[in-house]
Formats: structure tokens, C-alpha cells, sequence
């Protein structure tokens, strides 16, 4: 059990971070909605349909597929882009061993099995991470779409107005509002980092030079 602790510690903490945020999140977001409703005058609802409500799962999915887009950006691009100095960047000068041709490894012990069975199953798997982090942000759009939407329609029936359709929805200034104001922040975070990480260390973390290490060098 020690070692399992160890050996997944990083996930396991993020993990618990995202529940407690998760949970924070339901809680503050109950109080807040029937709050706006007693201000309104109407019933308060009760936490499970305030769970299955558009409100909520709007505000979860659009968070969500702000940070997929982030990572399967990020994946993306450190694969063709460098920065010159940053532990996030591949060295531009030197062959990076993520680049090396897997077919010359398929051999070795305790190669995945497709890098083995080579041909198609190999360049899927080559890009396997890319196509991951690609479905997660298109299927948490699509969950921010579909939820944004109803909540559009809710407002619209309050206020005795049309409710507007899917397709009415995506192409709407609130809908992109929503998106666009996340992805922003997560395209400039990840910038801060790459360049902070060239004059700034943390000693002991894997997204850090060596304490010691010059400006100059580039990746981990």
C-alpha cells in the first residue's frame, strides 16, 4: 500500500483536489442558485435538480472543455514548437528522444504492444495522446453546448420569449462568451508558465530545471 501511495501520489492528490473542489463547487453553486431565486420570487429547488440543472452543468462542462483544449493544445504544440530556455520545451539543437522512429525500439522489453505490432496500430498509438485530450474537449464542448443551451431556454421561458434551438444557441455571442473568456486564461497560463520556467526554479519538481541549472538549457 506504501508503495502504490508513492508511486501514485501525484495523481492521487490531484484527484482528491478535484473532488473537494467538485464539492465546493455543488455547494456554493446550490446556495447561490436559490438564492437568485428567492431574489426572483420563485420556488427553490431541491440539490438534485439543482445537479441536473443546465446551470450547473454548464458552468462544469465549460470548465472542462477549457482545460482539454489546453492540454490537447499544449500536447500538440511542444510536439513541432520550442522555447528556448523552458524545462516545457524540447531542446531545438539536440534530437529529442520523443522524436526517435518507435519501429527501432519495438523489440526491447516492456515495449507497449502496438509499438510491437507496428504499421497502423503503431501511429495510432504515436498519437494516441493527442486524439485523447482532442475527444475529451469535444465531447466536454458538446456537454457545454447541450447545457448552455438549456439554460438559454430556461431564461427564455422565464422572461416569456421564444427558446432559442441548439443551433440558435451555438451561434450566439453568449455561448461563445463562455468559452472564449475560459480559454483565454488557460492559453495565457500555460504561456506564463513556459516562460517563467526559463528564470524560475522549484526545486524538486519535475516541471523545473535543476536549481542550479543555467537559463539557457532547455527541457527537464
Amino acid at each position: 500500500m506504501k508503495s502504490f501511495l508513492r508511486d501514485n501520489g501525484l495523481t492521487l492528490a490531484l484527484l482528491g483536489l478535484f473532488l473537494v473542489s467538485l464539492a465546493g463547487q455543488m455547494a456554493a453553486g446550490f446556495q447561490a442558485e436559490n438564492h437568485e431565486r428567492l431574489e426572483h420570487g420563485l420556488a427553490l429547488i431541491g440539490f438534485g435538480a439543482f445537479l441536473k440543472g443546465g446551470q450547473f452543468l454548464s458552468t462544469l462542462f465549460e470548465n472542462w472543455e477549457s482545460e482539454f483544449l489546453q492540454m490537447w493544445a499544449y500536447v500538440m504544440l511542444t510536439a513541432y514548437l520550442f522555447q528556448r530556455g523552458s524545462p516545457e520545451s524540447k531542446d531545438p539543437d539536440k534530437a529529442a528522444p520523443q522524436d526517435r522512429d518507435p519501429a527501432l525500439d519495438a523489440g526491447k522489453a516492456g515495449a507497449p504492444w502496438p509499438v510491437r505490432a507496428g504499421g497502423l496500430a503503431a501511429w495510432l498509438y504515436g498519437r494516441s495522446l493527442g486524439f485523447a485530450m482532442l475527444a475529451l474537449f469535444a465531447a466536454s464542448f458538446v456537454l457545454h453546448w447541450v447545457n448552455s443551451a438549456r439554460l438559454a431556454a430556461d431564461e427564455a421561458i422565464e422572461h416569456g420569449t421564444p427558446p432559442p434551438s441548439l443551433l440558435q444557441h451555438l451561434a450566439s455571442g453568449e455561448f461563445w462568451f463562455e468559452s472564449f473568456q475560459n480559454w483565454q486564461s488557460e492559453f495565457l497560463s500555460t504561456a506564463v508558465l513556459v516562460v517563467l520556467a526559463i528564470f524560475l526554479r522549484e526545486r524538486g519538481s519535475a516541471q523545473s530545471k535543476p536549481v542550479a541549472a543555467p537559463h539557457a538549457q532547455t527541457g527537464g
